[in-house]
């Protein structure tokens, strides 16, 4: 496995959340940094006993903004 790709939403109250999109992992984090770093330590978990764990995490962020008309 090469890459996992994580979709990362941004939370009314501030926070991130986290979601792969091919493997059961979720996770999120208060902070950019936070989530990151969380990111990381749920890969190596969801992998400790599944070699090869993957080379890159592609951390994607989307952004939902809602515009006036007027």
């Amino acid at each position: 496995m090469k890459e996992l790709v994580f979709e990362v939403t941004q939370e009314e109250d501030g926070g991130y959340c986290a979601e792969c999109l091919t493997e059961n992992i979720f996770t999120q984090g208060d902070t950019w940094d936070d989530v990151r770093k969380n990111v990381q330590e749920a890969v190596h978990a969801f992998f400790f006993d599944q070699p090869p764990t993957p080379r890159r995490i592609r951390l994607h962020l989307v952004r939902d903004e809602v515009l006036a008309a007027a």
